[in-house]
C-alpha cells in the first residue's frame, strides 16, 4: 500500500524523516476510537448511498476483525504507514481487499484524528470522575473513623489551632469535588463530534454528520468545519483541571509526608506504599507520596506545553498539533495512577492517635480560645489578644503551656477570668465549640460527614 497522499510525489522520504514524522509510536493508543469512528462512518455512508450494501458490510466486517485483534493484541503497526489511522486502513486493506479504500470517502485523517481524540476524552475523564469518588469515598470513610481525633491545624506551617483530624480530611473531600465538577462540565465541550468536517471545508458528498454523532454517542456536532479540526480547546481544558487535581494531591502529599515523619508521627505509612533505604536500615520513606508530588511538575509541563504549541496556529490543521497528544495521554496516566495510590494510601495509613492528642495537649494552639473567653466577657478583641500573647510569653518564659498556668497568673493578667478557663483551655473543647457551620467542631464534622455519605452514596 502506497502512501495515502503520494500521488502527487515522485520519491520518497528517507527512512528516518519518514520515523522523525510518524505518530504511530504513540496514537496507536487510540486503536479502539479509531475503529469505533470508522464503525460508524461507514454506517452512515452506506445508509446515505455513497458506498453500496455490500460493500458497506465488508468493510463494517473487516473493521470488526480488526476490533477483535486488537482487543487480543494481535495487531502490528509500521511506521511507514505514520499514524493509526493510515495503519487501520493498510490492515483493512490485508483483511478485505481494495474495498477498504472506500472507508476514506467524505473523510479527512483531520476530522479523524479530531474524533478519536473527543472519544479518548470522553472515556478517560468519566474513569477519572469515578476513581475520584472512589478516593473520596475512602477520605470520608477515615474522617468518620477520626472524628473525635485532634491534631494541629496550622498557617504558615506553625501551629494555630487543634481541630478534628475528620475535619482536615474533608477539606480534601471538598477540594475532590470541584475538580470532578470540573470535569463534569469539561464533558459538555469534550462530547462534540467533529467527524464530518472533513480536512477542514466539509465534504461534496451527501453525508449525515448527526447520524455519525448519534451513532457516537456524542451531544453535539461542530457547526463550523474550521472550528471542528483545529479546536484543542478540550485538551487544554483537561490538562488544566488535571494540573489542579495533581496540585490538591501534591498538598495531600506534603502532608503525608510531613506527618509520617519522626518528627510528626502523625500517622505510619502501610509498608506497600513505603520504601527503605539502601545504605540505612533504619529508614521508611515516604516514597510515593513523594512520587505524586513530583509528577504533578511533568502534569504542569504538559498544559503549557500544549498551550505553547497551539499559541500561533493559523487555522485549520497544522502538523504542529500531532504534539497534542503524548502530553494528554502522559497525563491521564498520571492522574489515574496517583489517585489509585493515594485511595490506597489514606486507606491503610494508620493514625497516631496518642500522639495526636500529645501534640495537641504540649502546645500554644488553645491561645485564641482565650481570647474569645475574654471577648465574650466584654473585652475587646484586640485587647484580649494582648493579654493572651502577654500569658503565651510568660508561659514560654517558665517552659510550661497555658493549661498549666498558674490561675494567679490568669487573674493578674485579668480579673475576667475565672476558674472555668482550664475548662475551656481542654483541647477537646477547644475544638469541639467551633460549631459555626463549616467548622471543626464535632458536631459539624459529623453533619459534614452524613451530607457526603449521601452525596457519595456510602451506605452505613
Amino acid at each position: 500500500m502506497t502512501k495515502l497522499w503520494g500521488g502527487r510525489f515522485t520519491k520518497e522520504a528517507e527512512a528516518w524523516v519518514d520515523e522523525f514524522g510518524a505518530s504511530i509510536g504513540f496514537d496507536q493508543k487510540l486503536v479502539a476510537q479509531d475503529i469505533q469512528g470508522s464503525m460508524a462512518h461507514v454506517a452512515m455512508l452506506r445508509s446515505c448511498n455513497i458506498i453500496s450494501e455490500e460493500e458497506g458490510r465488508k468493510i463494517h466486517d473487516g473493521l470488526a476483525t480488526l476490533e477483535k485483534k486488537a482487543v487480543n493484541g494481535e495487531l502490528s503497526f509500521d511506521v511507514k504507514y505514520e499514524d493509526i489511522h493510515m495503519n487501520i486502513e493498510k490492515l483493512l486493506t490485508e483483511e478485505i481487499g481494495e474495498v477498504a479504500g472506500k472507508l476514506h470517502t467524505a473523510r479527512s485523517r483531520n476530522d479523524q484524528v479530531a474524533t478519536d481524540m473527543h472519544l479518548f476524552m470522553r472515556e478517560e475523564t468519566e474513569t477519572i470522575i469515578a476513581m475520584i469518588r472512589d478516593f473520596q469515598r475512602v477520605l470520608v470513610s477515615r474522617a468518620d473513623e477520626h472524628t473525635e481525633t485532634m491534631i494541629p491545624g496550622y498557617t504558615h506551617l506553625q501551629r494555630a489551632q487543634p481541630i478534628s483530624m475528620g475535619h482536615h480530611l474533608l477539606a480534601y473531600v471538598a477540594m475532590l469535588e470541584r475538580d470532578a465538577d470540573r470535569l463534569s462540565d469539561s464533558l459538555k465541550r469534550v462530547n462534540i463530534s467533529p467527524l464530518g468536517a472533513g480536512a477542514l471545508a466539509g465534504t461534496t458528498f451527501p453525508i449525515d454528520r448527526r447520524q455519525t454523532a448519534e451513532t457516537l454517542g456524542f451531544d453535539a456536532i461542530y457547526e463550523n468545519s474550521l472550528d471542528a479540526v483545529s479546536d484543542r480547546d478540550f485538551l487544554i481544558e483537561f490538562l488544566s483541571i488535571a494540573s489542579t487535581i495533581m496540585m490538591h494531591l501534591s498538598r495531600l502529599s506534603e502532608e503525608i509526608i510531613l506527618w509520617s515523619s519522626e518528627e510528626f508521627s502523625f500517622i505510619e505509612l502501610d509498608d506497600t506504599f513505603a520504601t527503605g533505604s539502601s545504605i540505612m536500615p533504619q529508614k521508611k520513606n515516604p516514597d510515593m507520596a513523594e512520587l505524586v508530588r513530583g509528577k504533578t511538575g511533568r502534569v504542569y509541563g504538559s498544559l503549557v506545553s500544549l498551550l505553547t504549541t497551539l499559541k500561533s496556529l493559523p487555522l485549520a490543521y497544522n502538523k504542529d498539533m500531532q504534539e497534542d497528544k503524548e502530553g494528554v495521554f502522559d497525563a491521564v496516566v498520571t492522574v489515574k495512577g496517583s489517585l489509585k495510590i493515594f485511595t490506597g494510601m489514606v486507606d491503610s495509613m494508620v493514625v497516631q492517635e496518642k500522639t495526636t492528642a500529645q501534640a495537641v495537649s504540649s502546645d500554644f494552639s488553645n491561645a485564641t480560645e482565650l481570647a474569645d473567653y475574654l471577648a465574650a466577657k466584654g473585652m475587646p478583641f484586640r485587647e484580649a489578644h494582648e493579654v493572651v500573647g502577654k500569658l503565651v510569653l510568660y508561659c514560654i518564659e517558665n517552659d510550661i503551656v497555658l493549661a498549666d498556668c498558674p490561675f494567679s497568673v490568669f487573674r493578674e493578667a485579668s480579673d475576667r477570668f475565672e476558674e472555668d478557663i482550664y475548662e475551656t483551655l481542654n483541647p477537646y473543647q477547644v475544638v469541639a465549640r467551633r460549631n459555626s457551620e463549616g467548622g471543626t467542631g464535632f458536631t459539624q464534622v459529623r453533619k459534614a460527614i452524613d451530607r457526603w455519605k449521601e452525596r457519595l452514596g456510602i451506605s452505613e
